[in-house]
């Protein structure tokens, strides 16, 4: 089984190497497009690699968020979830989360004018408050259609 080299070259660059774990870890979040807690992670790592522990899971989502390959989002209902950063991915992408049923919906087809403002906004603040901004996540909360 062999991980994106992008992996590969991210971890060996930091001085990590790519164990088991991290490389199925990586492998369940590249083929999810889901926002999966570490415990769902755990699950579904532990299906193929049972000698794997929740702490070592942890442990992993961990490292691999220091590293910037992942990404760990809090959306309110008492659980980390994380999601791949790909190296395509160009830009931010955003969240409409339900509050019913808690599902997540990534979007980042703005408009030009939405676009420009999230842009202006940024250089804005940057300016009245001194602060290089390097990144913002914005959620949006609400009700699904199927919970409507």
């Amino acid at each position: 089984m062999r991980g994106p080299p992008w992996w590969r070259g991210k971890l060996k660059d930091a001085g990590f190497r790519l164990t088991l774990p991290r490389q199925i870890i990586l492998n369940v979040l590249t083929t999810t497009p889901k926002h999966l807690s570490a415990e769902e992670i755990f699950l579904l790592v532990h299906k193929k690699y049972p000698g794997i522990g929740l702490a070592t899971v942890y442990r992993t989502l961990d490292l691999l968020t220091d590293m910037n390959l992942i990404s760990k989002f809090d959306f309110g209902d008492g659980r980390s979830r994380y999601e791949l950063i790909g190296r395509s991915r160009k830009g931010y992408h955003h969240h409409l989360v339900c509050v019913g049923c808690g599902r997540i919906v990534n979007f980042s087809d703005f408009a030009e004018r939405e676009r420009s403002f999230i842009q202006n906004l940024e250089i804005e603040l940057s300016q009245r408050y001194k602060f290089k901004i390097d990144s913002h996540r914005i959620y949006f909360y609400g009700v699904c259609k199927d919970c409507q």
